[in-house]
């Protein structure tokens, strides 16, 4: 009773609630719990239909770029819910070994290639920086 009654309060306040059934990508490693502290960035991208195959390709290829400081923590796509979603999980010590990363990649001989065929498939994307929980295995 005392959950229900938790739920009934809870749906006072929610003004909408999206899920989602996510698939892991198989050339991205496992999530693997991270000794902290890190912060994670959530990249979301909202594909063209017709387009996942495509982009796992590309990406299978492209994570090699991704892989030198460890930041790659996962890569999902979505199964149920809205489809042709695709989220990458990056983890960083802050915001400047974030920038870091990512300008090394640039410089690295073929990613631009990669960011040139994934691109044209994308209809929106967007990114979230998010901090652990102290109970959460990703610190």
């Amino acid at each position: 009773q005392e959950y229900l009654d938790f739920r009934k309060e809870r749906s006072r306040m929610l003004l909408s609630r999206r899920n989602q059934l996510l698939l892991e990508f198989s050339f991205w490693n496992e999530p693997q719990p991270r000794q902290g502290p890190n912060i994670y960035e959530l990249r979301t991208y909202k594909l063209k239909p017709g387009t996942m195959i495509e982009w796992g390709n590309n990406w299978a290829r492209a994570i090699k770029y991704r892989q030198e400081n460890q930041e790659a923590v996962g890569g999902f796509f979505s199964q149920i819910g809205e489809l042709y979603v695709v989220h990458h999980l990056w983890a960083y010590k802050d915001l400047q070994s974030r920038e870091e990363t990512r300008n090394a990649a640039w410089r690295k001989t073929g990613w631009d290639e990669n960011v040139y065929y994934t691109v044209p498939l994308i209809r929106t994307m967007e990114s979230r920086i998010m901090i652990p929980l102290k109970i959460s295995p990703l610190q």
